[in-house]
């Protein structure tokens, strides 16, 4: 244990605790109505935006993740760039609309667009439960973001995790969404602080990049033959899911206004300058060698890849540098984490729960179960790390992908057209889930599947697969419908509720 980075760490991790408290003053309203405790109000401005959409898109997890697979695994891990930038585009074309139509009719998730759109409650629950389904394990990984750099503090048990999300639980519960909010503004702050510094100090420690590059061997610089197509398919995969996740429609429904949202559309795209240079740390962990060190083989043989980055910071800077490192990754899993907890609880609380048991329950009501379910959420993950092993929440977050991309043709298809009818678009989920974690089950839940066509074999992500299973199976079933003359629910949405002027 190194007392100065220990303190370091401890001191920025108190400081987070106490904004997350006071920002239940900030920008004072009624927590007890769920628009105010769960989304912030809907007012929040340009640069919080920014700095909530950058706290709850890039994660604790991927900066520990995403260079541990560029170092294991070599150019594959570089999807995240494609990815990243694909993300941007399609937010600014689809999300005002949606943004517009939320913000008329007070919708708080995707489930209560489904619902109003399609006149179908059981389409609604099961868009629902697949966004809770799909984000517990995002949450549990956060858990292994924090695991690993307070291991790396010299900390192995779970009481530092549990006291940490104890003291999530309790600031979420205080205060909503405007508590990820403001403790996104330090945590983005610090990452850059740390990832400037690294892509500055270490390439010169090293000798510069050119070393760099050519200590890494030749295998892992350029992708492998087989892995362009699935190297493009989880690209476009991830990019797409992303936007469905409950997660990332939280953050953006907090905006203020459809100009809030152009904007950060515009600028968001920094963040993926920043992961770009966080996947090069990858690269920089394998030329300093510190898989080699005997100095780092415990934690190597603990947390495996993902201890590449503690393990950099820990060999190339100085203590109290560290600490801050850590201490950034660490806030980086508070800030989702949050806003995953929220999101969950905004579907349980108001597609599950009004839906089915209580309808007529008043906003206090609605706000006080959400709130209690964020914290049934959170204590549920850390039960899901303390109790199972890790590749179980690994497991599940790649079959998340898969879910959660299932519910596209209701809800991205859904805020064009309305062609496609709610029990084809159910059965058509029926067969994208079970297609898509079949092919994810046999291949021991790796993300791809190898689908033979003739005489060769496509190897690309299974929930490209499964979602073309699922559009065809609810393109086919929706034409039949019509030709039958089959009724439609009605549409409690109108053409202009979509309109996107400002």
């Amino acid at each position: 244990m190194d007392s100065t980075a220990i303190w370091v760490f401890a001191g920025l991790f108190a400081l987070v605790t106490v904004l997350g408290f006071v920002a239940s003053r900030w920008r004072a309203a009624d927590l007890n109505h769920l628009d105010e405790w769960g989304l912030g109000g809907r007012r929040f401005g340009t640069m919080v935006t920014w700095f909530l959409l950058g706290g709850d898109l890039y994660t604790a997890y991927t900066f520990i993740a995403v260079p541990a697979l560029v170092f294991g695994k070599g150019a594959i891990g570089f999807f995240v760039l494609p990815y990243a930038l694909m993300i941007f585009p399609l937010f600014y074309v689809v999300f005002p609309r949606f943004w517009s139509v939320a913000r008329k009719h007070g919708f708080v998730t995707a489930s209560d667009f489904v619902r109003a759109r399609y006149d179908s409650p059981t389409l609604a629950l099961l868009i629902a439960l697949t966004g809770i389904l799909a984000i517990m394990p995002y949450i549990a990984l956060q858990l292994v973001g924090m695991e690993v750099v307070i291991g790396a503090l010299g900390f192995h048990g779970h009481i530092p995790i549990i006291v940490a999300f104890a003291i999530l639980a309790a600031y979420t519960y205080t205060s909503g969404l405007r508590a990820p909010a403001l403790i996104a503004i330090v945590k983005d702050l610090l990452i850059y602080i740390v990832v400037i510094a690294a892509v500055i100090i270490i390439p010169a420690k090293l000798g510069g990049y050119d070393n760099i590059v050519a200590a890494v061997p030749p295998e892992k610089l350029l992708l492998q033959p087989g892995q362009g197509f699935s190297y493009a398919t989880l690209a476009i995969g991830s990019a797409v899911a992303l936007f469905l996740y409950p997660h990332s429609i939280t953050g953006l429904l907090s905006a203020g206004s459809v100009k809030v949202i152009k904007r950060n559309m515009a600028m968001l795209p920094a963040y993926t300058v920043a992961l770009a240079l966080v996947a090069a740390l990858g690269y920089m962990a394998l030329a300093s060698n510190v898989a080699d060190n005997p100095a780092y083989a415990d934690g190597f043989n603990r947390y495996g890849p993902n201890y590449a980055v503690p393990a950099l910071f820990l060999h190339w800077f100085p203590s109290w540098f560290a600490g801050v490192a850590f201490a950034a990754i660490a806030i980086g899993a508070l800030v989702p984490a949050a806003i995953m907890s929220i999101a969950a609880a905004n579907l349980y609380t108001r597609n599950i729960h009004k839906e089915f048991f209580r309808p007529n329950c008043s906003h206090k009501d609605e706000a006080d179960v959400a709130k209690l379910v964020s914290l049934l959420v959170k204590f549920g993950a850390l039960l899901f790390i303390l109790a199972l092993p890790q590749q179980y929440a690994i497991q599940l977050l790649l079959l998340g992908g898969i879910w959660i991309i299932q519910t596209l043709p209701a809800v991205l298809i859904g805020l064009y057209t309305r062609r496609l009818h709610s029990n084809a678009l159910i059965i058509g989920w029926v067969v994208g889930m079970g297609s898509g974690t079949w092919m994810a089950a046999s291949q021991n839940f790796s993300s791809n599947f190898p689908l033979p066509i003739g005489g060769t074999t496509l190897t690309g992500y299974a929930a490209i697969y499964a979602l073309i299973l699922n559009l065809a199976t609810a393109l086919v079933l929706s034409a039949a419908a019509t030709a039958m003359g089959a009724q439609r629910g009605a549409d409690l949405t109108k053409e202009e509720d979509y309109a996107v002027a400002d």
